[in-house]
């Protein structure tokens, strides 16, 4: 297989990210303007991990019974259909129902996309394929911000709603040309039950405990994008209050972190067929650590400014890295049960500690407990370089058998 097939699906990738910034753009502004409420907005933000606690426990379930290319399809047009109506909503808490709906979708769309991935991008094109993403989802980083501003001048926000809209509706478009990778089961979501749920459960309890090096990592991985998470929450806070920073200010801040990013994913491409993708993510992983380690004492928008570039520029490496060690080290029969299972647990830790730290900025300081964060962030990794480089050649043969096609 040539690149073609890759090429439509990064192209179908691009467009639902670019869609994506553009409608958490859009949607913010509508809800500020039309109810003028800093709460109202906020509540968007918990809407997200929300529906994630909600879906993932049974996303997996459908994932691994259903034909991917087909539900990536329907979801990528449901979510378009819905979010196309959300102009003409009225009520806050419909226009709330109606986000919290397609929040699932993503839920839902996001283990369909990695498993079917999986199985499109040959084993020995998978850690530049993963490079690439990350680089697409760099540039609408960039792009779509970029086009909801320009929306914004020339049309309304719910122009730029609209193009978010046909941005999803493109992007199932564009998966209709992808190829059917296997024989589409379409019972699943019929027989979907309170017993199959609880057996897939001990499924993927069962597969962690025979994959418990894998599954280590996983879950030490996703404890690093849970403390990135909550360190984040604060992050507008502490460059406004500590660190005095104008909205300006605070702009340029974001926009060198994108340029980071992008830099990153640039440089990723370049050599991930060079670098295992062990290294990739552990020594990604204790770079991004440092970054929030120098945002944390940071004094200056100088020092700031070199924090935010490292932690973005290594986040590149890290992701790239741990998504193709999962990719070749879970059988696509079960990497929907188990990223959505092991989704929610990120799901739920995430609110978790947004709560803790958020509650800790109160009673102690921001700048404590951001850089408290960034210190235990930085164990993490820690740990999470020793082991997984100590155990990579000894659990060799624990990789999924999955063959290269």
């Amino acid at each position: 297989m040539g690149w073609k097939n890759p090429l439509l699906l990064l192209l179908s990738i691009g467009l639902s990210n670019i869609g994506a910034w553009i409608f958490l753009i859009a949607l913010n502004l509508i809800v500020l303007d039309e109810w003028g409420s800093a709460l109202a907005v906020g509540i968007l933000y918990v809407l997200k991990p929300l529906a994630a606690l909600v879906t993932n426990a049974w996303a997996g379930s459908v994932v691994d019974r259903l034909n991917k290319r087909r539900l990536m399809v329907f979801l990528d047009v449901s979510r378009a259909v819905l979010v196309a109506v959300l102009p003409f909503i009225s009520s806050l808490p419909l226009m709330y129902a109606v986000v919290f709906v397609v929040n699932m979708g993503s839920s839902v769309f996001y283990p369909a996309s990695m498993t079917y991935m999986t199985m499109l991008i040959p084993k020995n094109k998978r850690q530049r394929f993963n490079a690439l993403r990350s680089l697409v989802g760099s540039g609408a980083f960039i792009v779509g911000p970029a086009v909801a501003g320009l929306l914004f001048i020339v049309g309304t926000p719910e122009t730029a709603i609209f193009l978010n809209g046909a941005a999803l509706l493109l992007s199932g478009i564009v998966t209709l040309f992808l190829p059917d990778v296997e024989e589409g089961a379409a019972e699943g979501a019929k027989k979907l039950s309170l017993d199959m749920i609880k057996e897939d459960l001990r499924v993927v309890r069962r597969f962690s405990l025979h994959r418990l090096y894998v599954m280590m990592v996983y879950f030490l991985f996703s404890c690093m994008i849970v403390l990135t998470a909550a360190v984040d929450s604060l992050e507008a806070a502490f460059s406004k209050e500590v660190l005095g920073f104008s909205n300006s200010t605070y702009g340029y801040l974001v926009s060198i972190a994108g340029a980071g990013y992008l830099a990153g994913a640039m440089v990723n491409t370049v050599i991930a067929n060079k670098v295992r993708d062990v290294k990739l993510f552990a020594f990604g992983s204790v770079a991004v650590s440092a970054g929030y380690m120098v945002y944390s004492v940071s004094g200056g928008f100088m020092a700031a400014a070199i924090g935010f570039s490292l932690l973005s520029f290594a986040l590149a490496f890290a992701q790239t890295g741990f998504d193709t060690f999962i990719q070749e080290r879970i059988p696509v029969e079960v990497m929907g049960r188990v990223s959505s299972v092991y989704g929610w647990v990120e799901g739920f830790l995430v609110i978790a500690a947004t709560i803790l730290i958020g509650a800790g900025a109160q009673v102690l300081s921001i700048r404590h407990v951001v850089a408290g964060g960034s210190l235990i962030m930085a164990a993490v990794t820690v740990l999470l370089c020793i082991y997984s480089l100590s155990r990579a050649e000894e659990k060799q043969a624990e990789r999924a058998a999955i063959e290269p096609r």
